[in-house]
């Protein structure tokens, strides 16, 4: 029986606009004092990743308290700009509607995220996509570096065993996460992953978007 539905956040249920970039761009150069040249590939990566791979990109030595430092004042410029990420950003099409519907049928929901905590609540939050969540129960990357680790935070945080959990996301990284943690995985190709592409992963079910709420239902289903 299933408890509890995971979400991905960036391009699963919600885009910047282009406005997470320069967000990142910004507190990288606070924390650094450095002008960021180039980021670290940010596909399926979580922001202990980047950060750590964007850093040796720059000749900047790495450590943990370099990413505390950097997870603060990331998550303070997603307060601070929230305005501007309601007016560039979007909530995907179908995304409130499916947390909706899930949770008219009782499931639990939460997220599991590369993105610092803080930065999750905002650009949830700024959609309203947030009032279907359990944020307490989800894993950020305050939490760990890698998608398997951070989906059994979430799944020891919400107290539920990974047979009876569903992981919606959009990248390879996702699916490879869900599938070693346990979790059945529904995979969306909103983000830069073609569906083919999701296919060859082995995601469970391979959905082209959220558009389609009775679509989502029977993959959560399925």
């Amino acid at each position: 029986m299933l408890e509890l539905v995971l979400w991905d956040i960036d391009h699963t249920l919600m885009a910047t606009g282009g406005l997470g970039r320069g967000l990142w761009a910004e507190a990288f150069q606070q924390v650094t004092g450095v002008a960021m040249r180039k980021q670290a590939d940010v596909t399926g990566s979580t922001e202990q990743v980047i950060l750590r791979e964007t850093a040796r990109l720059h000749g900047i030595d790495w450590d943990t308290n370099l990413f505390s430092r950097f997870a603060e004042v990331l998550g303070a410029l997603h307060v601070r700009r929230a305005a501007e990420l309601r007016e560039r950003g979007h909530a995907l099409p179908g995304a409130a509607a499916a947390l909706a519907a899930l949770a008219s049928r009782g499931v639990r929901q939460s997220v599991v995220t590369g993105n610092v905590r803080t930065a999750a609540e905002v650009k949830l939050s700024v959609f309203g996509l947030d009032t279907y969540l359990a944020l307490s129960e989800g894993a950020y990357a305050e939490d760990g570096e890698e998608r398997p680790g951070l989906l059994r935070t979430a799944l020891a945080r919400a107290g539920v065993a990974p047979e009876r959990a569903v992981f919606f996301g959009d990248t390879p990284a996702d699916i490879t996460g869900g599938r070693e943690a346990g979790v059945r995985t529904v995979a969306v190709a909103t983000g830069r992953t073609p569906a083919g592409a999701l296919r060859d992963a082995c995601a469970d079910v391979v959905l082209d978007d959220l558009s389609g709420t009775d679509r989502v239902l029977a993959a959560v289903d399925h």
